[in-house]
């Protein structure tokens, strides 16, 4: 009847929710109530100590959307004040209007896949902020260098350069054979097999016409050398985590099923996988699209008909890995290669590259659900 019977501060872990309850339990029996049930805004990692003592104490739990007592605030004196005691009220009000869900609780492979996709995710950022650092460095204090190549950063040749030395007066003073042999025994760190000369020698004419700010070009070029350390050894780590990965896929049986969709690696199922958890917690194919957030909202009213976006509620994360697999499926799918460039050509109301790729993104989640539940290669 939201009606509060007793309020407590606790401090310490989420640990000490065993306290709480016991202290909860006894002020439910002195009104006359058989039992409790514990409800929390899940924050972090904090939601699990709490599930874990709810179930070994026989104690029912469920979890509040933050969004809705975000907007519960509000809701309830029409301000934003915030405090400990009136969120426990909000809370609880929302439980017993029954707008709340019981917490999921990842075991054994699953439980794995979703914390080393999250080392993946820190990685990515890691590899791309180094990647990013390093261009920003060079185009100060060396932008000629950068012109080796159409794409330099791409390029092994050059990624191999510049993991030599970023420091062009470094480069001249090795000369020719010794800097071309020093690329060479470093391309293999890098993925690369045959070095491509041109650029290699772009390189050292550029070391020869650095341009750019000379009077911070020796600083600069030491944390250049920094970043693409940081980058390789990110990239490193990638690797290692990203075969991990699919280790994990195929300890769940699901690394060739999840291949049969035309240019979806296992890495990428894996990524999208990590962030849903096992799909037969849900009830249908449609819940991943709401999950990712990449569900059309419609904003129609009456004769008036606006603009369909996506949600972009959910889990940030899986549509996220669902934007990153679709750029590697388009060009290798015929199916959804079609599908793009109908969508893009349409007479009536054509999508944006980007709109189109978001229904490829959903098509692509609703299928791959079909294909882990049903244990049943793709059709095209």
């Amino acid at each position: 009847d939201s009606i509060t019977l007793a309020r407590k501060m606790f401090d310490g872990d989420p640990w000490m929710i065993d306290d709480i309850i016991t202290w909860a339990f006894s002020i439910a029996q002195d009104a006359g109530f058989a039992g409790i049930v514990v409800g929390c805004e899940p924050t972090g990692h904090r939601w699990k100590p709490v599930l874990q003592v709810c179930v070994e104490r026989g104690v029912g739990m469920v979890c509040v959307n933050p969004m809705l007592v975000h907007r519960g605030r509000e809701e309830e004196d029409f301000t934003r004040d915030r405090s400990d005691f009136k969120d426990a009220t909000i809370i609880a009000r929302r439980i017993a209007d029954r707008h709340c869900y019981i917490p999921y609780a990842l075991e054994g492979d699953w439980s794995r896949l979703r914390h080393l996709g999250a080392r993946r995710n820190d990685q990515l950022v890691e590899a791309t902020a180094a990647r990013q650092q390093l261009r920003d460095l060079l185009e100060c204090v060396w932008p000629t260098v950068l012109a080796a190549a159409s794409r330099p950063l791409n390029s092994t040749t050059w990624r191999a350069a510049m993991a030599v030395s970023c420091d062009p007066d470094e480069i001249c003073a090795m000369g020719w054979d010794a800097f071309a042999a020093a690329v060479t025994a470093e391309l293999g760190r890098w993925g690369g097999k045959r070095r491509n000369l041109r650029i290699l020698q772009a390189v050292w004419a550029a070391a020869h016409q650095p341009g750019g700010v000379e009077s911070e070009r020796a600083a600069a070029v030491e944390r250049a050398a920094d970043a693409i350390r940081d980058w390789r050894r990110a990239l490193d780590e990638l690797d290692d985590v990203e075969t991990r990965m699919a280790g994990v896929l195929d300890d769940l049986d699901l690394s060739e099923l999840v291949t049969t969709i035309d240019g979806l690696s296992v890495v990428g199922a894996a990524a999208i996988l990590a962030e849903t958890g096992d799909p037969a917690r849900f009830d249908c194919a449609r819940t991943w699209v709401k999950h990712a957030g990449l569900c059309p909202r419609a904003n129609e009213s009456g004769t008036f008909a606006g603009l369909t976006k996506v949600s972009g509620r959910g889990r940030p994360a899986l549509r996220t890995a669902a934007w990153r697999a679709v750029w590697g499926a388009l060009p290798h799918n015929a199916v959804y290669a079609a599908r793009y460039h109908h969508l893009r050509t349409r007479a009536d109301n054509p999508l944006r590259d980007g709109q189109a790729r978001a229904a490829i993104a959903g098509a692509l989640l609703r299928q791959l659900f079909i294909v882990v539940t049903r244990r049943v290669a793709w059709n095209p």
